[in-house]
């Protein structure tokens, strides 16, 4: 199933069941006003929610409304935690070469992680807003899992049972402040804002075969100012699974219902072309991660980040071509919501094709 949170002026929203092709959606009133009481009580009201979803796909629930995206805040405004690892090996590797280091062996065993702030997430389409452009604003595409009660101890396949939900996020990083921050030893924190969610949460049943061994295989596509910079594959690559990263997590603690883990940027190798050099066809899922390749090819990053009035879309389809999860729409804006009056220009030099 399909789930949403609307706005209606409180801090949490109101819980909207929508329908698989998502035209259409209905109020959870009667079973849950939150997503977080439906994660506090599973299999108790999923069960009523999926009966509520079936009726809206089958064309016969008499509240049905049309489905808005822009009406949506994340699907769980705020939750109880928000913990991004970096499954993708090779976007480690890439941003290490960079900087001519290398990645330590102890990164393809033990997962990499950082609690964010889970208080105040962004919705689908709202704007992304910051102080200074200077800071180096970075969007990143990213797959990430909604859990339930998870104990201490739990091995990556127990971890895996505890999957409620998957969703799409944009990982806001700001870049030039992130090296003063970790070279505290104290980890990210200011480089850090608020992180973007999709419109919807599905269930990984409504993933068919697109969920397998704890991932999520589809094309992870990015839109940066309307051009296609991005076409990832989520799935392959993928070094550790999700029911590795929530076992990382419940290493010394308990996971409870309503957290949040993500996979960190989706990153897909490069392949070597005819005259020797690297390509890298799929593109990126963070600018950052471009920088790194013109580094190591060029000798200096030629691409710039995000600037005032640039926009950025965030989706995955499905092998029918239909949005599984909504798209991440969102425009960065300065301080007090200003955007430069003249278009935006895109300073990304590598453009997948349609």
């Amino acid at each position: 199933m399909k789930l949403a949170t609307y706005r209606d002026g409180s801090r949490d929203g109101q819980l909207v069941v929508v329908s698989r092709d998502l035209q259409a959606a209905h109020y959870a009133t009667g079973i849950a006003a939150r997503l977080q009481q439906v994660l506090d009580d599973w299999n108790f009201l999923a069960p009523q929610l999926q009966d509520l979803y079936d009726t809206l796909n089958n064309g016969k629930a008499r509240n049905a409304f049309p489905f808005d995206p822009a009406q949506c805040l994340a699907p769980l405004p705020r939750a109880y935690q928000w913990v991004d690892g970096s499954a993708y090996l090779n976007h480690v590797e890439l941003v290490r070469a960079a900087r001519n280091s290398q990645v330590p062996a102890s990164f393809y065993e033990d997962p990499l992680m950082y609690q964010g702030g889970s208080d105040d997430f962004l919705g689908p389409t709202e704007d992304a807003r910051f102080v200074s452009e200077d800071w180096g604003i970075d969007f990143e595409a990213e797959i990430t899992v909604v859990t339930g009660d998870v104990a201490m101890g739990a091995t990556p396949d127990q971890a895996l049972d505890g999957v409620r939900l998957v969703m799409l996020a944009n990982d806001w990083s700001l870049r030039n402040l992130i090296p003063a921050e970790l070279a505290k030893g104290f980890g990210f924190f200011q480089s850090k804002p608020a992180t973007a969610f999709s419109p919807v949460a599905i269930t990984p049943d409504e993933l068919g075969e697109a969920w397998e061994g704890g991932r999520v295989h589809l094309t992870l596509q990015s839109s940066w100012n309307g051009r296609k910079v991005g076409m990832c594959e989520a799935g392959a690559e993928m070094t550790f699974h999700f029911g590795q990263l929530i076992a990382h997590v419940c290493k010394t603690r308990n996971v409870r219902a309503g957290s949040i883990v993500g996979a960190g940027t989706v990153s897909n190798k490069g392949v070597a072309n005819a005259k020797g050099k690297m390509d890298w066809p799929k593109g990126y899922s963070c600018i950052a991660e471009k920088r790194a390749i013109e580094t190591i090819q060029d000798g200096q990053p030629s691409t710039g980040f995000m600037r005032f009035g640039d926009t950025i879309r965030i989706e995955a389809k499905g092998k029918d071509g239909q949005s599984m999860f909504g798209a991440i729409e969102q425009t960065v804006v300065g301080p007090n919501g200003a955007v430069p009056a003249a278009a935006p220009v895109v300073a990304a030099n590598l453009v997948i094709p349609a």
